[in-house]
């Protein structure tokens, strides 16, 4: 791939969110509410990118579970997470999930209105975000450590996403900085073929994209334990939405719950999850079952810390417009996730 198209790419996903497309394409936009109820509930338009880590939102509609709570889930697609900060904030949306990188925390400055209202997911190693190079390099021993890197070209999905968090924690490990490397923007599906060319030396791949080019000799893990218990990713609501649908803001975190819940511990894996992510995110079921998980709180607590350290490095990072810290649990409404895990039974333990 040539220079020129990587940075055409980054241009266009200069607000992706902590995860790009996927391949293959994503599946169209589907209202997955049973046909026979449809029309006694009410339809919610969520956006979502077509990857594993929101497989919550996949178990919940594909079960039935948003349509016990009334609601007819409208799952349409985005090229990344931050595209949902836009679309909530327009309206076009009423709930969304995506990462906090810069220009989402850009967007509350400008006082654009929004709630926090459950995490979406946590990585933990094997991380769902590994640090890739090319198997080649790695093979001739060229690249086979972060030091290796210093002075090549880097990636993650986008400039401002969450995964550039990732990618300084990545570096770190090989003692290196963002001055040490050129950063560029680079789509996840895109990565592959941009590291076997040679335009590009090492990236942040998410899964499960890394275990398909691992599967097809195209990459090679190079690091997938630089965080540890992180969390970036969250749900979030239009607040003229849920002010106006109080009943259904409720129901939907309880839905949602109820799908992290039926993706803790061994249940990530059964036949019948598998065969939902597959569904929604056109990667086959053995590779959704061998690629690095995704972690979802089945209590729906966000944690506050994760979210102020992403602000802190965003601001020393000089991505964000304004100069006051914000305190970011002004955002966070904690009632519906409260409310949802009394009413199914209590919280449980986190596997």
């Amino acid at each position: 791939m040539r220079i020129a198209s990587i940075i055409m790419i980054a241009l266009s996903f200069w607000i992706a969110a902590c995860v790009a497309p996927v391949a293959p394409a994503a599946p169209p936009a589907a209202t997955v509410a049973p046909a026979a109820e449809s029309s006694t509930l009410t339809k919610v338009r969520v956006g979502h990118v077509p990857v594993t880590i929101y497989a919550p939102l996949f178990i919940a509609a594909e079960k039935g579970y948003f349509a016990e709570e009334g609601i007819d889930i409208e799952l349409l697609p985005v090229e990344g997470g931050a595209e949902n900060v836009v679309q909530v904030s327009a309206g076009n949306f009423d709930v969304a999930g995506g990462g906090i990188g810069a220009g989402m925390l850009n967007a509350v400055a400008r006082g654009i209105e929004f709630e926090i209202v459950a995490p979406l997911h946590t990585e933990r190693p094997p991380l769902t975000s590994p640090f890739v190079v090319s198997k080649a390099r790695f093979d001739s021993g060229e690249l086979t450590q972060m030091s290796d890197l210093r002075g090549m070209k880097v990636s993650t999905n986008a400039k401002g996403a969450a995964t550039e968090y990732w990618l300084w924690k990545a570096l770190q490990q090989g003692g290196l900085d963002f001055a040490d490397v050129e950063v560029l923007g680079v789509g996840f599906r895109e990565v592959a073929p941009a590291l076997e060319s040679g335009s590009l030396d090492g990236a942040i791949l998410g899964e499960p994209l890394a275990t398909l080019a691992e599967d097809q000799g195209l990459i090679a893990r190079l690091s997938q334990d630089f965080i540890d218990g992180f969390t970036s990713t969250v749900i979030y609501y239009n607040k003229e939405w849920a002010t106006n649908n109080p009943e259904l803001a409720q129901g939907f975190v309880k839905a949602y719950i109820r799908g992290a819940r039926d993706l803790n511990g061994d249940l990530w894996s059964s036949d019948e999850n598998a065969a939902i992510i597959e569904k929604y995110t056109g990667v086959p079921a053995e590779v959704v079952k061998r690629a690095n998980r995704s972690y979802h709180d089945p209590n729906g607590e966000v944690p506050l810390a994760d979210l102020m350290e992403l602000q802190r490095f965003f601001r020393a990072q000089g991505q964000l417009s304004y100069d006051e810290e914000i305190d970011m649990s002004e955002f966070i409404n904690t009632s519906y996730a409260e409310a949802a895990v009394a009413e199914l039974g209590g919280p449980i333990p986190w596997e």
